[in-house]
């Protein structure tokens, strides 16, 4: 049995005559810059994460570019943020001539430790960066916190965390902004390249706004440098129709990764040699998985011992997996002038030697997870 570590084709089947409806319309308009589709994508998406203001922009990578722009960080400014994360996070911060401070992670959510962050805060520090990675949210409440007691700006990224809930809101509704990715394999994914960022802050989203279109305003006078960041209007279209399924999506993720759970411990392979992701909500008082989105499984990771040697034996059973991600980002060649060694964060160079992520998109059949499992099964057991 062949199983994709993600099927986007079945996704599309359900849902393609409302998609080429949508991306119909637009070409009759021949409207494909902003527009009406990405106004209307903006405030389903605000109201959708519980915020006042949202900007469509061209890719995660550039949502978390405007908001650094946005808070004004450049040359000599640093931003702490986690080494154990996709390359946007931190190569966002260097491409302005900030300087990334990394803090390492939480060993259990695999998300930013706010134990290990005061210590790492200067004179120059100017925001904090979490990751809410693998769609679970970081420990925000001593985060804001710390941000509140030095003055400093809260950056959320987001991008794999759409509709994560912390304590009863959602990600990108707590810090100064929040930034979100709508890569394809994202939870909410579109046809390509595309990204928003969402803020309470009124003269915050009016930066936001000037920044995507070159700080043009009123049209052709610039009283600031922006970029083209903008998110065209056929992406916005597309991600109009695929945000009426996104809880349906995520109530599908999060029922496999509870049967992934089940499968494990029934196969004797968790708690051990396997750990398991964790997967309690933040909020005591949310006891409904229905409504409660803590944790929304952009990713299934686990720790699994001989992982190398794991992926040479599912691939050629045709068992799709990935590792996010093989070198943390202190270790990476283009960072070596920060002057990181092997070992300064232990707990991310471990989880990029052990984690494996697993198929958890929603269409994943019972079939197909017990496939998963039993490969797995054999590796170890065999």
């Amino acid at each position: 049995m062949k199983i994709p570590l993600l099927d986007l084709q079945a996704q599309y089947r359900a849902i393609q005559p409302d998609v080429e409806a949508a991306v119909a319309a637009v070409f009759a308009a021949q409207s494909f810059i902003l527009g009406p589709h990405v106004q209307a994508f903006e405030q389903a998406i605000a109201a959708y994460s519980g915020v006042a203001h949202a900007c469509g922009v061209s890719s995660g990578t550039d949502a978390l570019l405007m908001a650094l722009m946005a808070e004004g960080i450049g040359a000599g400014d640093e931003v702490i943020t986690t080494p154990y994360t996709f390359f946007a996070t931190a190569g966002s911060i260097a491409r302005l001539g900030a300087r990334p401070v990394f803090v390492d992670i939480d060993p259990v959510s695999f998300n930013l430790d706010p134990r290990h962050i005061e210590g790492k805060i200067t004179a120059r520090t100017r925001a904090l960066l979490p990751v809410h990675l693998y769609g679970r949210m970081a420990e925000m409440e001593p985060i804001l916190a710390l941000a509140a007691q030095h003055g400093l700006a809260v950056i959320e990224d987001a991008c794999q965390a759409i509709g994560a809930e912390y304590r009863g809101r959602r990600a990108g509704a707590l810090g100064a902004y929040g930034c979100f990715s709508f890569f394809p394999s994202k939870n909410l994914g579109g046809a390509g390249d595309g990204g928003l960022v969402t803020t309470n802050d009124p003269a915050r989203a009016a930066r936001l706004v000037r920044l995507r279109n070159h700080g043009m305003e009123p049209k052709y006078y610039h009283p600031i440098i922006g970029g083209n960041f903008r998110l065209d209007a056929l992406q916005a279209a597309v991600l109009n129709v695929k945000l009426k399924h996104l809880d349906d999506w995520t109530a599908a993720r999060r029922r496999n990764a509870a049967r992934y759970d089940r499968l494990f411990r029934a196969a004797g392979l968790a708690p051990a040699p396997l750990s398991l992701p964790t997967t309690p909500c933040t909020d005591a008082g949310r006891t409904d998985d229905a409504r409660c989105h803590c944790h929304i499984f952009n990713q299934y990771v686990l720790r699994a011992p001989r992982r190398d040697e794991l992926r040479a034996f599912l691939t050629p059973r045709g068992i799709g997996h990935e590792v996010y991600y093989p070198v943390p980002l202190h270790l990476q060649e283009c960072f070596a002038a920060l002057g990181h060694r092997a070992g300064d964060f232990p707990e991310s160079e471990r989880a990029a030697r052990e984690t494996l992520a697993l198929p958890i998109y929603p269409e994943l059949t019972d079939d197909q997870a017990a496939g998963v499992v039993a490969a797995i099964r054999a590796f170890y057991r065999g």
